[in-house]
């Protein structure tokens, strides 16, 4: 029996890119959701045209639209076994959602993380400060938690009751890595696969601005240094 794939894209004004992310999703995720967290463009009729569940969240922040997306699923009849995690930037190659998925589903993986590995990355695809904050991020999980990951990569697969056990509640920078230290402190089964990555379509609203970077970087060292602490 084949697993009920759900497919959450957090987007903000994504509308070069969105309607590309949605046509590649493979045909064997039963819905994809597509999260506008207050676009002003066209992001919301691009994405519907292209198929999607569109939602709309006008709290601005990651994990508020990720959130957003999790209710959605969370009342309807028939619940997932798979949810999908992916950006609406076109940066990740969706088609690639099938090699994400194997590990739930022949391996016992609980989380499989899409890692963007520098092989596989297109040049550019990957700022310098982004590339940082990800060794540094995953160096400090490693030397606090016994930590595994090389990567807080967005293009992530996780089983629907693990991620509700998770009890996600990181409503901006810190959504990823909220999830990794979770799943650590939980010892779900995980692991990477590797994945190409482009240049997005458009700015990020992250990396590409040194507020973002700054925020970002300041919340995701926050999560990692402070949950040691927490219960």
């Amino acid at each position: 029996m084949n697993p009920v794939i759900k497919v959450i894209i957090p987007a903000y004004n994504e509308e070069g890119s969105i309607a590309k992310v949605v046509h590649d999703v493979p045909k064997i995720v039963d819905e994809i959701i597509v999260v506008s967290n207050n676009s002003n463009d066209n992001t919301e009729e691009n994405a519907k045209n292209a198929g999607a569940t569109v939602l709309l969240e006008k709290q601005k922040g990651y994990g508020y639209a990720c959130l957003k997306g999790m209710d959605y699923v969370s009342n309807q009849d028939v619940l997932p076994d798979i949810i999908v995690f992916l950006d609406g930037d076109y940066s990740d190659y969706p088609e690639q959602l099938t090699e994400l998925i194997e590990p739930i589903q022949w391996q016992g993986m609980d989380f499989v993380i899409g890692s963007r590995v520098k092989k596989l990355r297109e040049k550019g695809a990957m700022t310098p400060q982004q590339v940082f904050g990800n060794w540094l991020a995953t160096f400090l999980m490693k030397l606090l938690y016994g930590a595994k990951f090389t990567d807080l990569g967005p293009f992530r697969a996780i089983k629907y009751d693990k991620l509700l056990a998770l009890e996600m509640r990181d409503k901006t920078y810190g959504w990823t890595v909220e999830m990794q230290l979770k799943a650590i402190r939980k010892k779900y089964k995980y692991c990477e696969i590797p994945m190409k990555y482009r240049n997005r379509i458009g700015v990020s609203k992250v990396s590409g601005t040194v507020k973002g970077t700054i925020f970002a970087g300041i919340k995701i060292i926050g999560w990692i240094v402070k949950y040691g602490f927490t219960k």
